[in-house]
């Protein structure tokens, strides 16, 4: 979702603006982009969530799962995505947006229950809770926003046009069997075209990008708050599963190669790639742009690598010899794949933040993915100490290259 803020336009509330623009964040301080405790509140609900995507993965290794995942969390992610772009603009303290925010978690708890049998008996449990968050809330935010600025209040009523097209197919996937997927893709391809389409709708024309103002530090502490919950549902899958084993000595060994893909995955985010890109998201005078590409689109590919290495640390744990000394393909792709997918994502977020293209990460990719040829001759135990290995030269390389850079200016 993108559409124009309303940071540095707003008036102080009251008068004949009322409720509504009460609720509008004022100001472009520090504490004006404050994350509040009830947005952390609400990502509680998405801990769960991915919690319950990466189990349905392990539960269930195979291609058609595997798919069927990646779509479902599209919409979580592109649910949460959303609304962090509302409270942007929003302010959470007040007591309006407050109840929204609490009747999204209610609905995004009875959403995220039914994803382990969305493709079954529960497609209405998750479809129906996800069109009335994505409907309701755009349909709140227009309101909000008032007849004061009815330029952005028409921006939100075209981003409820889409939503409301994309539900219906979300709505229809969830009661035609035999083509669920085929509407749900459908539905997701709409969500992701809305805001490079500018939200462009028959007779009112697209959104003006130039107007798309963006609290850039808020905006960048909601994305990297939730790759942290990510990397948390990676420590809840190692922990879990190595409470549940008989320690021994390939068992840990096991287990630190989990914990240290965990370490590696974070260092290379937050220590080499965010800081630089908030500063450099904070600098542009028009971000939205930014906001869309760099942390809208591109972090999806960042929490999608964290999950698929979460099932593969557990898929290792349980199996670390697979069989006959090789690792099964399933294993092989799932875990290589998700280094690969974790690179590529950390190399697209660099350069949509106004970096240069890392050939270190880009390299990366393409050994992550050759690795998964040798799953014949090497144990998973082993694959994946080598993944680690591939994410470890690239941060290394990262850090003489950046050290190299520096000191020739």
């Amino acid at each position: 979702m993108t559409a124009p803020a309303t940071e540095g336009r707003l008036g102080t509330g009251g008068g004949r603006w009322g409720m509504r623009a009460d609720v509008l964040r004022h100001g472009g301080g520090h504490d004006s982009s404050r994350v509040g405790f009830v947005e952390l509140f609400f990502d509680l609900v998405f801990v769960f969530a991915v919690t319950q995507l990466s189990h349905s993965l392990i539960a269930h290794p195979d291609v058609e799962h595997l798919l069927q995942v990646l779509v479902l969390a599209w919409a979580v992610w592109w649910l949460w995505i959303d609304t962090t772009w509302v409270t942007n603009w929003l302010d959470p303290d007040r007591l309006p947006v407050r109840a929204m925010l609490i009747v999204l978690m209610l609905l995004g708890l009875v959403m995220s229950s039914a994803i382990p049998e969305a493709f079954g008996d529960k497609a209405l449990l998750f479809a129906v809770p996800y069109v009335v968050i994505q409907v309701g809330r755009t349909a709140f935010t227009t309101w909000a926003m008032g007849r004061h600025w009815p330029d952005n209040a028409t921006n939100f009523v075209r981003i409820t046009i889409w939503v409301s097209v994309s539900g219906a197919f979300w709505v229809a996937g969830a009661l035609l069997d035999d083509a669920r997927m085929t509407l749900w893709v459908v539905a997701a391809l709409i969500d992701v075209v809305g805001p490079r389409a500018l939200f462009w709708v028959p007779g009112m024309g697209p959104t003006n990008p130039n107007t798309w103002e963006v609290r850039s530090q808020h905006m960048a502490e909601r994305v990297s708050l939730f790759i942290i919950i990510s990397l948390g549902e990676s420590i809840i899958v190692t922990g879990s599963a190595f409470s549940e084993l008989e320690v021994d000595a390939v068992t840990v060994v096991a287990f630190l190669a989990a914990f240290v893909s965990t370490v590696l995955m974070w260092l290379l985010f937050f220590d080499r790639s965010e800081q630089k890109a908030a500063a450099y998201f904070a600098a542009q005078d028009q971000p939205g742009m930014v906001a869309q590409t760099a942390y809208t689109y591109v972090p999806f590919l960042l929490v999608t690598g964290i999950i698929l290495t979460a099932v593969a640390d557990e898929l290792v744990l349980l199996h670390p010899g697979g069989h006959e000394g090789a690792t099964d393909a399933w294993t092989a792709w799932i875990m290589c794949g998700a280094a690969a997918v974790y690179l590529l994502g950390n190399a697209l977020f660099r350069r949509a933040t106004g970096g240069r293209w890392s050939a270190w990460h880009l390299g990366g990719v393409v050994v992550a993915l050759g690795l998964a040829l040798l799953r014949g001759a090497v144990t998973p135990l082993t694959l994946s100490w080598l993944t680690n290995a591939v994410l470890l030269a690239v941060l290394v390389g990262d850090v003489v290259r950046a050290r190299r850079a520096a000191a020739s200016v």
